[in-house]
C-alpha cells in the first residue's frame, strides 16, 4: 500500500500491534524511560522505584507452553471480514463466522475500549470437547504437509483442521487448554471498557486453572465473584461409583476490567428498584427501621437506649449502636415518623447491590434442560445440544452489568443464547443494547441429532437461531422491531495483495509492478470498503455510520461519518477531473482512493496534483 500523506501501510493492511500499543502508552505515562526510540530499563526502573520485582522466583500459574502463548497475543492479522450480501442496510447485532482469536485480533482496532460486557461459554476441557491449538496460522503448506500430510488449496494451514479433541491422555492436557485461553482471554481484555465486566461459564474440569489464569490477564484486585449455577433441577442418575460426588454445579467466574472507586456496582433487578418517595432534611429519600428482636441468641442490653425520647418497646432493641446513632443524629438521617425512629437512606448512600452466590431455577435462572428446550424451540427441530445455556441465566447476567445502549460481545458464541438474550432484554425494558457474536464454523459429526437436521457446522445453528428469533420477535411485536437486524460477517483473508518486505532486489521492482493495483482481482467494492472501515478503527460497514452512497462529479462515493461529525469520502471508481473541485467545495476531512482510481498517461499527474491541491485546504487524501 502506498499512501500521500503520512500512513503506515501495514497499519491499514493489518491488525493492532499489540506490542506498539502497549509501549506507546508506556512512553505517555513514563517518557524518561525511552532512548532512541528504544526503553532504557535502568531509567524505568529508575522512575518505578520499589515497586520493581527482581526476585528470581514469584508465584505465577505457569505451564508447558505459555511463552509460546503470549508470542501469539503479540501476532498482527492480515484477516478482515468480510459482510454478506444479503445484510440489511443497518443492523444493531452482528454474527461472525470464524476462528475466534484472528476474528478478537481483527476487532482490536474498531472495538478496543468499547465493549462493557462480554460473556463466555468455552470448551471445557472434559476431553470429549475440541478447541483450537496451535494457534499458528502463518505455516507453509510445505511444512504442514511434513509434519500431517494434509493439504489447502491457498498454499497455507487449514484452520479448520486444528479442531482437535483434547484427550485426557495427552500429556499435556491442561497446557494446551490453558494455550487456547490465554491469548483469547487478553485481546478480550482490550475490547473492555474500562467499567466493562467479564463473565465466564466453566465447570470442575479448569475452574481452578480459570481463576488463576484470569487472575493474571485481569488482575486479582479485579476479580469480582464466582457464581455458582446449579444446572439441574433434579438428581443426576448416572450409575457411577456409589461414594462419587455427583456435580450439578457450573461456575460463572465474573472480573471487571477496573474498579476505580474500589467497588464494583451492580445494576439492582427491576423488581427491586428503590423508590426515594420520603421528603428527608436532605432532599428524596427512603425510610429505614431499625428496630429488632431481643430475644435469645439475639439479646443485646446494650443496644437498647432512647433515639429522640423513643426508646424500644418490650422485646425489641436497636439494630445499631449508639456510636452510629450519634452519627446518623448529627448528619440529620435520624427521624421520628408517627412515634418511630427512622432513617433517611439517600441515593447516594447505597451501596453496591451484593449479588447472591448461588443461581438456580428458583432464582428464575433456568437449568441446562431450559436451555436444550429454549433451543430446539426457536430451531423448531430436536438437535441435542446439552450444554446450551438458558436465556434465563444469561438475561440476568447481561440486567445485572448493562443499560440501553450497552455492547456486548460473546467470542464463544454456541447457539447464539446471549443474542437471543440481548434481543429479548431490549424488546422488554425498551433498551439498543448491541451484540457481537463470534462462532467457529466447527464441523457436526455426522451422527449428532443437528447434521440429521440439516445443519453442517455449529456456526449454521448460530446462524439459523438468530434469523428465527428475529422473525419471530417481528411477528409478535411488529412495531417494536421494524429495525431489527442481523449482520453477518465471515473471517476472509484480505481483499488486498500482501506487501511481502522479504523479496530480493531483483524481485522488487515486479512487486512494485503488481502493486499498480493494490486490490485483489476478485475484491468487490463492497468488500474492500468494509474492510478499510474495520481497519481504520470505523467499526463494522452496515452496523456504524455510513450514508447512502451517492455519484458525485461521475464517480460512485462513499460518505462516511467520522467522529466529531467529521465526513470520509471514500472513492473506488476512476478518477474524473470535476471531481476535485466537488471535494474541495464539500470539504471532507478525508479522501481515501484506490491507486487504480488513477488512470492513463498522466496518471502520476492526476494524482500529484490532486494531492497538492486538497493539501491546500487541509484535506487528507489517503492512497492505497
Amino acid at each position: 500500500m502506498t499512501a500521500q500523506q503520512p500512513c503506515d501501510p501495514h497499519e491499514l493492511s493489518h491488525s493492532l500491534d499489540l506490542t506498539a500499543d502497549v509501549l506507546s502508552q508506556l512512553r505517555t505515562l513514563i517518557p524518561e524511560a525511552f532512548s532512541e526510540g528504544k526503553i532504557d530499563f535502568a531509567r524505568l526502573k529508575s522512575a518505578l522505584g520499589d515497586d520493581v520485582f527482581t526476585q528470581n522466583e514469584h508465584y505465577e500459574l505457569s505451564w508447558a507452553g505459555k511463552t509460546a502463548a503470549r508470542r501469539e497475543i503479540q501476532k498482527t492479522s492480515s484477516a478482515t471480514l468480510t459482510p454478506d450480501t444479503r445484510n440489511a442496510s443497518t443492523a444493531a447485532h452482528v454474527l461472525i463466522e470464524g476462528e475466534n482469536l484472528e476474528v478478537l485480533r481483527t476487532l482490536q482496532k474498531s472495538y478496543a475500549r468499547k465493549v462493557k460486557m462480554i460473556y463466555i461459554d468455552p470448551p471445557y476441557n472434559t476431553g470429549n470437547d475440541s478447541f483450537v491449538y496451535p494457534d499458528d496460522y502463518s505455516e507453509t503448506l510445505d511444512e504442514y504437509r511434513k509434519r500431517t500430510g494434509l493439504t489447502d488449496e491457498d498454499g497455507y494451514l487449514n484452520k479448520q483442521t486444528l479442531w482437535q479433541k483434547n484427550s485426557r491422555e495427552s500429556g499435556q492436557y491442561h497446557s494446551v487448554w490453558l494455550s487456547m485461553m490465554y491469548p483469547r482471554l487478553y485481546l478480550a481484555r482490550n475490547l473492555l471498557r474500562d467499567d466493562g465486566v467479564i463473565f465466564i461459564s466453566i465447570d470442575d474440569n479448569e475452574a481452578a486453572n480459570l481463576k488463576l489464569l484470569c487472575d493474571e490477564v485481569f488482575g486479582v484486585e479485579n476479580f469480582l465473584g464466582n457464581i455458582s449455577w446449579i444446572k439441574k433441577s433434579k438428581p443426576i442418575n448416572s450409575g457411577r461409583a456409589k461414594y462419587q460426588i455427583q456435580s450439578k454445579i457450573e461456575y460463572i467466574l465474573c472480573f471487571c476490567k477496573a474498579k476505580p472507586s474500589g467497588v464494583y456496582e451492580f445494576q439492582l433487578k427491576k423488581d427491586g428498584v428503590r423508590e426515594y418517595k420520603h421528603k428527608g432534611k436532605l432532599g428524596l429519600c427512603r425510610l429505614k427501621d431499625i428496630l429488632d428482636s431481643d430475644i435469645g441468641m439475639k439479646r443485646r442490653d446494650t443496644m437498647k437506649f432512647p433515639i429522640l425520647g423513643v426508646v424500644p418497646p418490650d422485646g425489641q432493641r436497636w439494630k445499631i449502636g449508639i456510636e452510629e446513632v450519634s452519627q446518623l443524629l448529627s448528619s440529620d438521617r435520624i427521624e421520628v415518623i408517627d412515634g418511630k425512629i427512622k432513617v433517611a437512606v439517600y441515593p447516594s448512600d447505597e451501596d453496591s447491590e451484593i449479588l447472591k452466590p448461588f443461581w438456580s431455577h428458583i432464582e428464575n435462572c433456568g437449568t441446562a434442560e431450559n436451555g436444550k428446550n429454549e433451543l430446539n424451540e426457536v430451531i423448531e427441530k430436536k438437535i441435542g445440544f446439552d450444554t446450551t445455556k438458558p436465556l434465563q441465566l444469561i438475561s440476568e447476567l447481561i440486567s445485572r452489568v448493562s443499560i440501553t445502549n450497552d455492547l456486548i460481545l460473546d467470542f464463544f458464541a454456541g447457539s447464539g443464547t446471549t443474542a437471543q438474550a440481548v434481543m429479548e432484554l431490549n424488546l422488554e425494558d425498551g433498551g439498543n443494547r448491541r451484540c457481537i457474536c463470534v462462532q467457529m464454523p466447527e464441523v457436526l459429526d455426522e451422527k449428532s441429532e443437528a447434521y440429521k437436521a440439516g445443519y453442517r457446522t455449529i456456526a449454521d445453528i448460530t446462524r439459523a437461531r438468530i434469523t428465527k428469533v428475529i422473525a419471530k420477535l417481528k411477528a409478535e411485536k411488529p412495531e417494536q422491531t421494524a429495525d431489527l437486524a442481523c449482520a453477518h460477517f465471515k473471517l476472509t483473508p484480505s481483499h488486498f495483495k500482501a506487501w511481502r518486505a522479504d523479496v530480493s532486489a531483483a524481485d522488487l521492482e515486479k512487486q512494485l509492478e503488481i502493486f499498480q493495483n493494490a486490490e485483489k482481482s476478485t475484491s468487490t467494492h463492497a468488500n474492500m470498503l468494509a474492510e478499510l472501515l474495520l481497519k481504520m478503527g470505523l467499526g463494522l460497514v452496515g452496523v456504524d455510520a455510513i450514508t447512502k452512497p451517492v455519484t458525485i462529479a461521475g464517480c460512485e462515493i462513499q460518505r462516511v461519518l467520522l467522529p466529531d461529525n467529521r465526513l470520509l469520502w471514500v472513492c473506488f471508481a476512476t478518477y474524473l477531473p470535476p471531481l476535485k473541485a466537488e471535494i474541495v467545495k464539500a470539504k471532507p476531512h478525508q479522501v481515501l482512493m484506490l491507486n487504480s482510481c488513477f488512470t492513463g498517461d498522466k496518471a502520476d499527474e492526476q494524482l500529484t496534483n490532486l494531492q497538492l491541491e486538497l493539501d491546500a485546504y487541509d484535506i487528507r487524501l489517503t492512497v492505497i
